[in-house]
């Protein structure tokens, strides 16, 4: 794009200065690799519940959000109606496993239930569709540059990644959470500015343009389809999505992380709860968008579906809009890439580093070598996020099928690990082999669509571990420690307090506000019925 123009640089150029700012002022606090990991366990609970929305509601669900509704219409937000299950779930079950021991890195856990093993081969699991994904969020960041100001995908994606890499290696998790704040905010701005420019600029009044998309079932919010060649109907979104998006934020060191940076286990189970309520409302804006676009270009093809949103506020021509966009598009990129390239060095060191190479290491010899493992995968994501530049289609579809090739393996080591009395560690490797053979099968051979991988990798992996370890070595005497029943023989046994501020440490145990995630999901859904039956036609 020619004429990017002197304010719409000075927007984009002073946000990036605010956040290197940030991230020089936060790094003066960090002396430890505990800092680093954990920061003091004093940030409030809603900048690390903002933080995990900013992390997850990225660049590619900025872009790719209204891309993909634009094609297929609002039927895609299924696939991310789950939240309130998934954080039931998660809160649940994960979060006071996580919370209780104390840990940095998350993997702990799955050593402590079986061995160190299944540790090596979770942590390396996260580390390669972690750098998959977060290549994915870096090139869709790079896109944006390229369109606006000429730049080179390729330069682009370098100088994106040493702006996110400076300030989350000097400031580490807790610049990773106040930066996200910051990027969150600019992110509804844009999107909050997008939408009203672009219902000021409907050729047709709202309610008939929302009458003729209706005509073409583009706001038909649920399709009840049983074809399991299809990625959105209402059973891939209840069903498979929830199992993957359980797996996203209970299993993965990148969401988990923040939350461990809790006061006690109250704050880091409301910091989710942020994310369960309120994903919604940024999901549904983000796909209505998409099919208003649709009225508004009357369903034109664009060669790179990505760009509609940018297309558009280049159209509209306001003064520092496309500074604003590019300021709102980088910031939901970088609130990803900052979480990602610190729990990536934090599962570096934790679980491989320090572990296997540096036992006795000082606190500031391990903060150096994160700081080092956070330079190395910045740099490693580069050529991945090249590969990505060569791609089309929604890259928010793009990142939910990179993920559903892992998230199988991890569920179902944490689902025997919290349930199975008898699953032993020889066993549950031998499942996890089996369970990528298994999708590798489905994916190749097979038209299934790619949102059932995660049950199907899941199920084929606990079918198999489950036999495996009774005939490699028998039946258990008793369950561990680390099940979920171990856990409330252990708290029973020592009489340990069952509750901390009205909040259940123990697994297991549902607090009170989580069953008002259940009412919402139902509400979430009544709410898309009405609003679609509501359209004339």
């Amino acid at each position: 794009m020619e004429n990017f123009g002197a304010l719409n640089w000075s927007i984009l150029v002073l946000y990036i200065a605010a956040n290197l700012l940030l991230g020089f002022v936060l790094g003066k606090r960090v002396e430890s690799a505990d800092d680093f990991y954990l920061g003091r366990r004093t940030t409030p609970w809603w900048a690390i519940g903002i933080s995990v929305m900013a992390t997850y509601v990225s660049a590619l669900s900025f872009l790719g959000g209204p891309a993909w509704s634009y094609t297929d219409g609002l039927s895609v937000i299924v696939m991310h109606m789950n939240y309130p299950l998934v954080i039931f779930l998660v809160i649940t079950l994960f979060l006071p496993f996580f919370f209780n021991s104390g840990v940095a890195s998350i993997y702990d856990y799955q050593e402590r239930r079986f061995g160190a093993a299944s540790r090596g081969v979770i942590s390396l699991i996260f580390l390669i569709s972690q750098a998959l994904t977060s290549a994915a969020v870096l090139y869709a960041t790079s896109l944006v540059l390229e369109f606006i100001t000429g730049i080179d995908v390729v330069t682009a994606i370098f100088i994106v990644t040493i702006v996110a890499l400076i300030y989350t290696a000097l400031g580490g998790i807790t610049a990773v959470i106040w930066t996200d704040v910051i990027q969150a905010g600019v992110l509804l701005i844009g999107a909050g500015i997008i939408l009203y420019a672009l219902l000021d600029q409907l050729q047709l009044p709202i309610g008939q343009a929302l009458a003729d998309l209706k005509a073409k079932g583009k706001t038909n919010p649920a399709d009840f389809s049983f074809d399991f060649t299809r990625e959105a109907t209402i059973w891939s979104g209840v069903i498979a999505m929830t199992l993957y998006h359980v797996t996203v934020y209970g299993a993965n060191q990148m969401m988990v992380q923040r939350t461990l940076a809790s006061r006690n286990i109250g704050d880091a189970k409301k910091s989710f709860l942020m994310m369960g309520f309120g994903a919604f409302f940024i999901y549904f804006l983000f796909f209505v968008l998409g099919i208003l676009f649709y009225s508004y270009y009357g369903g034109r093809e664009f060669e790179n579906g990505n760009t509609i949103i940018l297309q558009f506020a280049a159209d509209y021509g306001l003064p520092g809009l496309m500074g604003v966009l590019a300021a709102a598009v980088l910031a939901a990129s970088m609130s990803s890439m900052d979480s990602a390239f610190n729990s990536l060095a934090t599962v570096s060191v934790v679980d491989f580093y320090q572990k296997y190479f540096k036992k006795d290491g000082s606190p500031e010899h391990y903060l150096n070598a994160s700081r080092l493992f956070t330079l190395f995968w910045a740099v490693l994501i580069i050529v991945p996020a090249i590969l990505y530049s060569r791609t089309e289609g929604s890259i928010l579809r793009t990142l939910s099928q990179i993920g559903s090739y892992f998230v199988g393996a991890k569920l179902s080591m944490y689902a025997l690990g919290f349930f199975s009395k008898h699953t032993t560690e020889r066993g549950l490797l031998v499942g996890v082999v089996a369970g990528f053979v298994v999708l590798w099968y489905v994916a190749t051979q097979t038209d299934i669509a790619w949102p059932w991988y995660c049950l199907i990798g899941a199920t084929v992996n606990i079918a198999v571990s489950w036999p495996a370890s009774i005939l490699l070595d028998g039946f258990q005497s008793e369950y561990s420690p680390y099940t979920i029943r171990g856990q409330i023989e252990k708290f029973r046994r020592e009489k340990l307090p069952d509750k901390d501020a009205g909040w259940f440490l123990i697994p297991g145990r549902v607090d009170r506000t989580s069953y008002w995630l259940l009412v919402f999901f139902v509400a979430c859904y009544l709410f898309l019925f009405a609003f679609n039956a509501l359209i004339p036609g």
